[in-house]
């Protein structure tokens, strides 16, 4: 077991304190330790900057209005807290900012409460995040590409919300990480959905297409942007259901991420994906991708 005192002291913030994560404490009888009641984002910021964190704010502004847990900060107040926990872990890493990556965490559980499945009123919302440092792939990993395995989806039905209760995220995951793979991709009545912690995107006859924007599904933020590199770079996009022989039969499957941007997956369940390597529409979406990051603000 890891006690707290071998955690790496990390700054965070918690209820309107800032301390590290050996040092910050939360009560016993939070919701979102009893039930897993909130949700969290999670910004990658490059060069020190945050990116896309107007999209990450409206997707936090939809999950916790799905929840119907009040937004406890303005979304100035959300800039300033990511900016400063940015500032705080480079300086924690002896580094200026502008030569960090950092993944900046964001929850929101809806308060402290005696355990009671029933939403209480009024609640003062726990807030906590901290900043860490973003793994950058190494260009050898993206040409060899990553192998992911398939399951069926076994979640719930509201994957649209970014929600704190991940058991089923956490065993979809563990299976393709007890066979030595990256994702595990999952399919619901045979259709595509997502990956455990990503979206999945599969390529076809030089199109690029995409499970549909619903409830099954969480919205990555690169939804929007890898749509935004499509038209950029002259690719056919489409959001649709995709069968799993579809899947199986691609030209070329991405899954992306914040941790992960855009990586081609090139064995599926022990097999090739086409010829094995990362396509064409990976090398043109993954540069659009490093274009988007040096114009992050």
């Amino acid at each position: 077991m890891t006690a707290a005192n071998e955690l790496p002291a990390l700054p965070c913030y918690l209820n309107g304190e800032y301390s590290t994560i050996r040092e910050a404490k939360v009560s016993v009888m939070d919701r979102g330790f009893i039930f897993g009641d909130g949700v969290y984002e999670v910004v990658p910021a490059y060069a020190g900057r945050p990116f896309r964190f107007s999209d990450h704010m409206r997707r936090l502004d939809r999950s916790l209005g799905e929840l119907r847990i009040p937004n406890p900060k303005k979304r100035e107040e959300w800039l300033s807290l990511v900016q400063d926990l940015i500032e705080r872990y480079a300086a924690s890493v002896q580094k200026d900012p502008k030569e960090t990556q950092q993944l900046v965490y964001i929850q929101v559980s809806r308060g402290v409460a005696m355990r009671d499945h029933v939403m209480p009123d009024g609640l003062e919302p726990t807030v906590f995040a901290l900043s860490n440092r973003l793994y950058i792939y190494t260009e050898e990993e993206r040409a060899r590409g990553v192998a992911c395995v398939t399951a069926e989806d076994f979640r719930w039905k509201k994957g649209h919300i970014k929600s704190l209760s991940l058991a089923g995220a956490v065993l979809a995951r563990q299976i393709s990480a007890d066979v030595g793979a990256t994702e595990t991709i999952m399919f619901r009545d045979g259709f595509l959905t997502e990956a455990a912690a990503s979206n999945v995107w599969v390529v076809k006859d030089g199109k690029l297409l995409g499970a549909p924007r619903d409830n099954l599904v969480l919205e990555g933020i690169r939804y929007g942007l890898i749509e935004e590199l499509c038209e950029e770079a002259g690719i056919a996009f489409e959001l649709r259901r995709i069968s799993r022989e579809e899947v199986l039969a691609a030209d070329e499957i991405l899954v992306s991420s914040a941790t992960k941007e855009v990586l081609p997956v090139t064995s599926l369940d022990g097999r090739p994906v086409a010829n094995g390597r990362p396509g064409r529409i990976y090398e043109k979406l993954f540069a659009g991708y490093q274009r988007a990051k040096q114009n992050a603000a």
